[in-house]
């Protein structure tokens, strides 16, 4: 067993992409509103960096 950091951390990005693929709804996200997780979160699953997302107006 290791002691690596990154085996410990949880990546968002990552988990909100394997979300998708395994068919799980967008509002799944586990991280609360307005943190940092949480739009990281949302970018794994639709793909796209959150500074980049069209504005809707």
């Amino acid at each position: 067993m290791t002691d690596s950091p990154a085996a410990e951390t949880p990546d968002p990005i990552a988990e909100g992409a394997r979300a998708r693929t395994h068919g799980r709804p967008k509002d799944a996200c586990p991280y609360p509103a307005e943190s940092r997780e949480r739009v990281e979160w949302l970018e794994g699953y639709d793909g796209i960096p959150a500074a980049r997302v069209p504005d809707a107006s």
